[in-house]
């Protein structure tokens, strides 16, 4: 053995360096083992490049729409290869802080990739090469946060040129004419929006019957009528089979929802059909670590089925978002720490954000979901169409909806789409985490003109005393 440690981190993203911040926080000597580099997917692949780019596609939309507001442009140019860069330099910047707070917080990071070989032991290939020298760490507490990876499709087969990852979509080397993204969750609906928005012909094609399949059937509607208007074409409960690569472009069988099969040929593919756990070659078989349908089993505390190892972030499975990861570390080291008041995750309530235009963000069940219960229920929903905020800046299609307890006020869902929602949506999780009812909601005052004020109009609603609706 080389060095012992109280917590060992697998992985660096923002569950792992997290979860490694607040060891240190406790006093735990800690460590990090990560392959790649500082921030894991999130930051250097997920993230926050996908941002850096979406606020490059937002430009280009404000260009475009200029005239009202009295401006003419001409002689504008646009260089991708300039946007990419843009992105990987923040990426970048963000890794080396993360590097810093490393250092700042006393955390060892070591390089290489990790196995478990053993209780409390973890072994380290430099390169991950199986003909290196393995060097052995000890720790009474690891904790696994790697990560997942692109799901694949049956049939479509990346190969980094002509079918992309979103890996590959965050580095092209130009701006295809023509994009067919398959599958509509947050990925797909944020690239499909980005590279429309840059200028290529997209379309869009999802297996379940709504594009973004866990929102709200209402906000999806409203995203899809957007997406159509814009131009962006759409295929649901629809699937491709098959896909022909050729030199320059690739032919796609999409099969339909009415069976018929329609032929479109583009330049590029984007598979973004979901993620799946990086739980292989971690040797949680031989420790007793139980995995479901590719993600790790955990309890409440992020526990697994082995003692001494838990399990964060997206390997832990739904919802596979960065936020959720990083409050998973928190309350995992709190709780093998034995800090007092830790409480459990209501992964329910955790908010999930995506960032195409229109914006979408909620939490809580939608209203099928809440209906489901059985409860009584007060829905209310605000167009933007009436609000000034929204009209002044003209960005007013969207709206808030928000689902509570007629009984006990408890607020079940909040689903928001249009301008900036992601911003806001914290509002009402902050209420949620505060047990605040409908009426303590609509006693809250909002400033004025704000994008906001839209949420204490759904409130208003839901309580059947709407003011500007």
């Amino acid at each position: 053995m080389t060095d012992n440690y109280d917590v060992l981190v697998i992985g660096s993203g923002p569950g792992g360096y997290v979860a490694a911040i607040r060891a240190a926080q406790h006093g735990l000597r800690t460590a990090v083992i990560e392959r790649d580099r500082l921030g894991g997917i999130c930051l250097n692949w997920g993230c926050i490049p996908t941002k850096a780019l979406l606020h490059g596609a937002d430009v280009a939309h404000t260009l475009a729409n200029l005239r009202p507001l009295g401006f003419s442009t001409s002689g504008v140019e646009f260089d991708m290869a300039q946007l990419v860069e843009f992105s990987r330099g923040v990426s970048g910047r963000l890794s080396d802080g993360i590097g810093y707070l490393m250092k700042k917080n006393g955390i060892d990071v070591i390089t290489g990739t990790a196995r478990l070989t053993g209780k409390g032991v973890v072994g380290v290939r430099e390169d991950g090469d199986s003909a290196s020298p393995l060097t052995e760490y000890r720790a009474d507490h690891i904790i696994l946060a790697p990560g997942a990876r692109p799901r694949s499709v049956p049939g479509v087969t990346p190969d980094g040129d002509r079918v992309w990852t979103y890996f590959d979509a965050l580095v092209p080397q130009e701006l295809p004419k023509s994009l067919l993204v398959i599958g509509s969750g947050a990925i797909g609906v944020e690239f499909a929006s980005l590279y429309h928005d840059l200028g290529s012909a997209v379309t869009l094609v999802e297996l379940a019957p709504q594009i973004m399949p866990v929102e709200d059937a209402a906000v999806a509607g409203h995203v899809r009528r957007q997406f159509e208007k814009r131009g962006i074409e759409i295929h649901t409960g629809a699937s491709v089979s098959g896909l022909t690569v050729g030199a320059d472009s690739v032919a796609v069988t999409v099969k339909c929802a009415d069976g018929s099969l329609e032929e479109r040929v583009v330049e590029r593919v984007l598979v973004a059909a979901g993620i799946q756990g990086n739980v292989e070659n971690l040797g949680l078989e031989d420790v007793g670590v139980e995995v479901d349908r590719g993600f790790v089993t955990t309890d409440e505390w992020c526990r697994t089925t082995a003692f001494g190892i838990y399990a964060i972030g997206d390997v832990a499975g739904a919802p596979c978002l960065a936020h959720k990861a990083s409050h998973e570390g928190v309350l995992c080291v709190d709780k093998l720490a034995g800090a007092p008041h830790v409480t459990p995750l209501d992964k329910d309530y955790v908010p999930g954000c995506t960032y195409s235009r229109p914006q979408v963000a909620s939490l809580g069940l939608t209203e099928d979901q809440a209906r489901a219960t059985g409860r009584s229920l007060q829905i209310g929903q605000f167009d933007l169409q009436a609000s000034g905020k929204a009209l002044a800046i003209g960005e007013a299609d969207g709206f808030v909806k928000t689902i509570f307890d007629a009984d006990s006020g408890e607020l079940l869902g909040a689903h928001m789409v249009g301008p900036e929602v992601t911003e806001q949506i914290q509002g009402f999780g902050i209420a949620r985490s505060l047990e605040a009812t409908g009426d303590d909601l609509a006693d809250v005052v909002f400033a004025h003109p704000t994008l906001s004020e839209a949420m204490h109009e759904s409130v208003l609603s839901a309580l059947g005393r709407p003011i500007n609706m």
